[in-house]
């Protein structure tokens, strides 16, 4: 081997080879990222987290300090021209800072613990460096933990202790802290540490959401505690202590019902919430259970400014409640009370589409509402469609509203438009081509999942009963209303998009299945063809050399998918293959045709050759028979590359 050659080998030296291994710190491994809440559609604003209070410094306190020294500073800039005047009035106003900062309460204690936080929070430290270091911030501050928790730096310095310490110091923390869990749920910096202790502290979780019984509803209406709840409910507890949460939502009467609380029997019954609890009770309480649980839910819908409504909670207390009405026997009565939930939550409902339990209550609203009602829904959707787009749940509601609401009209003027306009941004997401593919080719399992597909089966069978229009008319309607955009976008901008991995699906299904005039959009992507192969820029390779742009133009010029359970090529009916394969032979040409036959494009010349061979087209097949002698199959033959012998075997079929 030259040394060339040796040189630019990418080969893994031996062990041998590659000398002593370098020691690598024992660094403590940084604590996982917590999760975070699905974030409204109608949010545009970042909303605080509850796990970023302590990688903030002392900002607040800094802030004190910098307008205490705020004199000392107008000082020093007056007496600039006498130094001796202004180190005097430095340590005047020095040591009137000191006595400040002594006169709070527990001054003491609270500059000995900042000492050791300030050691305890640093990144780079070892295990054994931070296990000591928060050792000696335990020993500082335990049994004084109630006292300073409230205050905002103090507050801080608990969070490190539970963030980095172990579980024996974490429950020592949730221990002392007991009898204030709700109070520090609604404290401006200490609702942070109840958050931590929620999540990390799995033990207590039930005795601090115990805590909370009684006061939920006013907690979620609350501007601090609101977010202590959401997070617990959403991200942190099991079905159990879920039901811990929502039992408020049913009233007072409802907690007559329960049996002897944290008992195997209750927490069976509680994992079934409303349901597990209705089941036995007379009609006359179960009608009590249900009425208190509306009026609750209409108090928060009522307080939208409160920003209660965007809680995963409040949509799983809120289907909870339309569950049980649409299994009431009278349907006149159910109809009613449905009516009544709705005409409170109609102006709100954009922003609760994006749980699994506010998605779920849209929808249903969508198919049991009469067209009125689902032009106001459509109303209230239509200026976040872009974002909902991109959420895995609201684009749930979405496609239900596409699947249901018999005025084409309105949704392809409100939706669909909408959807066919975003598509620049859409197609480099998974959720964002869902939401492309869905206007042609709905539920298909080539790019939905069985349970996507089942979830939003669920409203069929209400379709059924309030839909008025045949659901292949509805759907060809759709598909016509987002076709002529779909299809000048790709005419536009297809080259550019067929070369993303993701871009090149949603152009093969908009190719297959979009109706009317794709000539345009055919010739945008076969010019891209006919630039010379191999490509002179490594950073721009030609498309076939791209595997998932050489497999579209394979399946646009077989006219279909592969199906691995037939094993044929399905057909779409919408897409005519034998023009692509003229338009293929005219625009790409002779020497572009053979050249990447010799390599990358060997099944996609394939494919054009057994296009050509099913029809009667003599001229096409004459010249591309011509294209190919018996020299070129030689050199395709001896080049032995991948699909050699499948485009051979199709070459003799012209």
């Amino acid at each position: 081997m030259s040394p060339a050659v040796a040189k630019g080998t990418k080969k893994r030296l031996a062990p041998s080879q590659a000398g002593p291994k370098t020691k690598k710190p024992n660094l403590e491994k940084a604590p996982e990222k917590a999760k975070k809440r699905s974030k409204p559609v109608t949010s545009a604003i970042k909303e605080e987290s509850a796990e970023s209070s302590e990688e903030e410094s002392f900002d607040e306190e800094k802030e004190e300090d910098e307008s205490e020294r705020a004199g000392e500073a107008m000082e020093v800039a007056e007496s600039a021209k006498d130094p001796n005047a202004a180190r005097e009035s430095h340590k005047v106003q020095k040591a009137l800072l000191e006595q400040r900062k002594a006169a709070k309460p527990h001054s003491a204690l609270l500059t000995e613990a900042k000492q050791a936080w300030t050691l305890a929070r640093q990144k780079n430290l070892t295990k054994e460096e931070r296990a000591k270091y928060i050792r000696a911030l335990m020993d500082t501050i335990r049994g004084k933990v109630k006292d300073i928790v409230f205050k905002h730096d103090a507050s801080r310095i608990v969070q490190t202790a539970v963030k980095y310490g172990g579980q024996k110091e974490r429950n020592e923390i949730a221990e002392e802290l007991k009898g204030k869990y709700r109070e520090l749920a609604q404290s401006k910096y200490s609702k942070f540490l109840i958050t931590k202790l929620i999540r990390l502290c799995p033990t207590y979780r039930a005795n601090i959401l115990r805590e909370f019984q009684g006061h939920v509803l006013r907690m979620l209406l609350h501007r601090e505690a609101s977010s202590v709840l959401a997070d617990a409910f959403e991200l942190y507890t099991n079905a159990y202590e879920r039901s811990l949460l929502l039992r408020d939502f049913y009233g007072k009467e409802a907690n007559l019902f329960t049996v002897t609380a944290g008992s195997d029997e209750e927490k069976e019954r509680s994992k079934k919430g409303l349901r597990g609890l209705l089941e036995g009770l007379e009609a006359d309480r179960r009608k009590r259970v249900l009425a208190a649980l509306k009026d609750n839910l209409m108090t928060i819908f009522n307080n939208p400014d409160k920003g209660a409504v965007a809680h995963a909670i409040v949509h799983r207390a809120t289907w909870e409640y339309l569950t049980a009405v649409s299994e009431m026997e009278d349907e006149a009565e159910a109809e009613k009370l449905r009516r009544e939930i709705f005409e409170t939550c109609q102006d709100v409902l954009a922003e609760m589409v994006h749980t699994k339990d506010g998605s779920r209550l849209v929808r249903e609203f969508i198919a049991w509402g009469t067209a009125k009602d689902r032009k106001h829904i459509v109303k209230a959707i239509k200026p976040h469609v872009e974002r909902m787009c991109k959420d895995d749940e609201a684009q749930l509601v979405l496609f239900s509203a596409l699947d249901i609401i018999d005025d084409t009209k309105l949704t392809a003027k409100s939706l669909v438009a909408d959807i066919v306009t975003s598509a620049p941004s859409l197609y480099t997401s998974s959720q964002g081509r869902r939401s492309i593919i869905y206007l042609v080719a709905p539920r298909t399992r080539r790019h939905f999942t069985p349970a996507q597909i089942a979830t939003l089966a669920e409203t069929d069978s209400i379709r059924a009963k309030t839909s008025k229009k045949d659901d292949e008319l509805r759907a060809s309607e759709i598909r016509k209303a987002a076709s002529e955009g779909l299809l000048q976008w790709i005419a536009e901008s297809g080259a550019e998009v067929a070369r993303d991995t993701g871009g090149s699906l949603v152009v093969c299904e908009v190719m297959l299945e979009a109706e009317g005039d794709n000539s345009a959009a055919s010739e945008t992507l076969l010019k891209t063809l006919s630039t010379p192969y191999p490509s002179t820029e490594p950073a721009n390779p030609h498309p076939i050399s791209l595997p998932h742009t050489s497999r579209l133009y394979k399946t646009l010029l077989q006219g279909g998918h592969f199906s691995q359970s037939t094993r044929t090529i399905e057909q779409s009916p919408r897409f005519s293959a034998r023009e692509f394969a003229v338009r293929f032979i005219q625009l790409v040409g002779r020497d572009i045709t053979v050249a990447i036959a010799k390599a990358d494009g060997a099944f996609v010349v394939a494919a054009l050759c057994e296009q050509l061979a099913s029809r009667d087209d003599a001229e096409e097949r004459n010249t591309v028979k011509g294209w190919f002698d018996a020299k070129t199959c030689k050199e395709i033959r001896e080049a032995d590359g991948k699909g050699a012998n499948v485009l051979l075997e199709s070459l003799k079929k012209l």
